[in-house]
């Protein structure tokens, strides 16, 4: 399937998804986000990959939504809420997904990095949700996710005042996963994903599945989803190739 505003390529069982609006710093519009909804929809249907990283062209990595089409959007145009659609679909792949992020990482940019797993953030990285700025709100996930990866008291002043922070802050926030470089981004990235693909392919995506369902369901639902994982964990051939592989390199230890 081709692509204009977006690639997909890869290297073994790693997906890289570059997005390419570098002309203005990668700014999400709706044709972009329909690329991305069949790209993911593509992904879902493949079982040999087992991570995906998304990464900006050029120097930044989403500077956000693209503000013409926002100043243009109506309230029911809005109400189909696609970019949140979108960022759903990734917060719930089936596999890791990876943010290699330099540069602005704003707005719609900041709640695309949220819904991924995993945020590798450059020394140049840039992070805010300025929307009430502009009259709007983070309504692409910003209001829900953000307060539950930094905190509540964090979030409501990152989304009140529209700050923009730096990778600094956003890793001691615990926002940024990795803080690095921006030339060891996406090498960190790939290092994160690599170390991944070595651990069980069922397991790793039991795991996400009950970690995101942690966020969104009481205690005792979500223990009845990590239950109900791991008993069919317990019944999977790769945890009976894995134990006895363990349980053989001890007797010889």
């Amino acid at each position: 399937m081709s692509y204009k505003l977006i690639s997909m390529e890869a290297k073994g069982r790693i997906v890289t998804i570059t997005l390419k609006r570098p002309e203005v710093m990668n700014a999400i519009n709706k044709a972009m986000v329909k690329e991305l909804h069949r790209a993911f929809d593509e992904l879902r249907d493949d079982t040999e990959h087992g991570c995906v990283i998304i990464v900006g062209e050029g120097k930044n990595f989403v500077a956000g939504a693209d503000i013409g089409e926002l100043k243009e959007r109506k309230a029911l145009e809005s109400l189909a809420a696609i970019n949140s659609a979108l960022f759903r679909k990734i917060e719930e792949h089936p596999v890791p997904v990876i943010a290699a992020i330099q540069g602005y990482c704003l707005g719609g940019g900041c709640e695309l990095a949220l819904a991924c797993d995993i945020r590798v953030a450059g020394k140049s990285a840039q992070f805010g949700q300025p929307e009430v700025g502009l009259g709007i709100i983070p309504a692409a996930g910003g209001t829900q996710r953000l307060p539950r990866i930094i905190g509540m008291g964090r979030a409501k002043e990152w989304v009140l005042t529209a700050w923009v922070y730096d990778a600094e802050e956003a890793y001691r926030v615990g926002l940024a996963n990795h803080l690095v470089d921006d030339e060891a981004v996406m090498d960190r990235a790939i290092e994160i994903a690599e170390r991944i693909l070595k651990r069980g392919p069922l397991a790793v995506r039991v795991a996400k599945t009950a970690l995101n369902a942690s966020a969104r369901t009481g205690l005792d639902t979500g223990l009845t989803i990590e239950s109900v994982g791991q008993a069919l964990l317990f019944d999977s051939e790769d945890k009976n190739t894995r134990m006895s592989a363990f349980l053989n390199r001890k007797q010889k230890s």
